[in-house]
């Protein structure tokens, strides 16, 4: 499979920043949401990755050229959240996408949860993948509410549990 995955230090916070401004405008078309007056969408989760040492920003690169970001949050929480997660379409079915994920699940073994939303089919299909890639039969699905938003529909959580590596696992 290609592509690296690695923690996204200060240094790579500008990159990051113009991979997220991709990510909220693909998401746009789901939720309806508009840039600010200076052309940027919201960016507290963004922020949030790279200054609270509950959450853990990752780069996913495809040679030396960012193809994308998973943002962990709840870190010390009763399980991981995946708070977000983008590949550039060009690096789309690749395999990237995939290995990201099992490489940024693997580093915080224990309980995860990953929520996303039903009318995103290409998530709706990635996720229920990567669950299985992960935890074979053993995880769930569940509609929760969003926080605060009444209007919008439920977002869909998957949840599963993850050991950590043994010796043999890392070969």
């Amino acid at each position: 499979m290609p592509g690296v995955v690695r923690p996204a230090l200060a240094d790579d916070r500008p990159a990051v920043e113009r991979l997220w401004l991709m990510f909220r405008h693909d998401l746009s078309e789901l939720d309806g949401s508009l840039p600010g007056g200076d052309g940027a969408f919201r960016s507290d989760r963004l922020h949030s990755a790279f200054t609270d040492a509950d959450w853990a920003p990752y780069l996913l690169l495809s040679g030396d050229s960012p193809a994308g970001f998973a943002f962990v949050r709840a870190l010390r929480g009763p399980a991981r959240i995946m708070n977000s997660f983008f590949v550039v379409r060009g690096a789309r079915r690749t395999g990237i996408g995939l290995r990201g994920v099992q490489e940024v699940v693997a580093r915080h073994p224990g309980p995860w949860e990953i929520p996303f939303q039903d009318a995103n089919a290409p998530a709706v299909a990635f996720w229920r993948r990567a669950a299985t890639e992960i935890a074979g039969a053993a995880w769930t699905e569940e509609r929760r509410p969003v926080p605060h938003r009444p209007q919008v529909k439920p977002d869909v959580w998957i949840s599963f549990t993850t050991a950590p590596a043994t010796t043999a696992d890392r070969g």
